[in-house]
């Protein structure tokens, strides 16, 4: 069952309330009007910062393990990262989120989103061996994604944009949570890595 953060709850009561009493045109002001009334309005303001704060110091986190080798297998920074390990590690040290520990199940797990509507934080996906799902990054913005590619190399950004990324995107999920549970429980320790080689 999923929980939704009370501030939500209460909004969308508030909104359900206004339409079940309104005539059919309402204006935006006069539902920024009860929403303020009722105080909800800062709280939804608040709880779009506090996403916010979170995407931004998960992006900081990640750029942290910059330079990081690639490791199959790989789950952290003294030894290395493979690709879905260092989301692993990302989310967990940023948020307290335990991911799926493969590719394939992290992108089951989260939700589907339009690549237009990528945000920092959001995982992009990529076919890098001739299957779905293959590799995953974290995306920063402006078109750019942070990731462990292939051994040999170390952690790095690159940007979408390229030739070879662009021809392999697979699709872009955001990771939508309501605490520190996992996202999708799975057995972490018996999967490893992902892609050993893609580039």
């Amino acid at each position: 069952m999923r929980i939704f953060p009370p501030v939500l709850v209460l909004a969308l009561a508030a909104l359900c309330t206004l339409s079940a009493h309104a005539t059919p045109a309402i204006s935006s002001d006069e539902i920024d009007r009860l929403l303020a009334d009722r105080g909800l309005l800062n709280k939804i303001d608040h709880v779009r910062q506090n996403v916010s704060q979170k995407a931004s110091e998960l992006v900081v986190n990640a750029m942290g393990f910059l330079g990081v080798p690639y490791k199959w297998g790989g789950t952290d920074a003294d030894t290395g990262f493979d690709c879905s390990g260092f989301v692993v590690s990302v989310y967990q040290q940023s948020i307290g989120l335990l991911l799926p520990r493969k590719a394939e199940q992290q992108a089951a797990a989260t939700q589907k989103i339009d690549r237009t509507d990528l945000q920092p934080g959001d995982l992009v996906f990529f076919n890098t061996m001739r299957r779905a799902f293959s590799h995953v990054g974290i995306y920063v913005g402006n078109g750019k994604f942070i990731h462990a590619p292939r051994a040999g190399a170390e952690v790095r950004v690159e940007s979408m944009g390229g030739s070879y990324w662009q021809n392999r995107f697979n699709g872009a999920r955001r990771v939508i949570s309501t605490g520190t549970e996992p996202v999708n429980p799975m057995p972490v320790a018996a999967s490893v890595g992902d892609a050993a080689s893609i580039r």
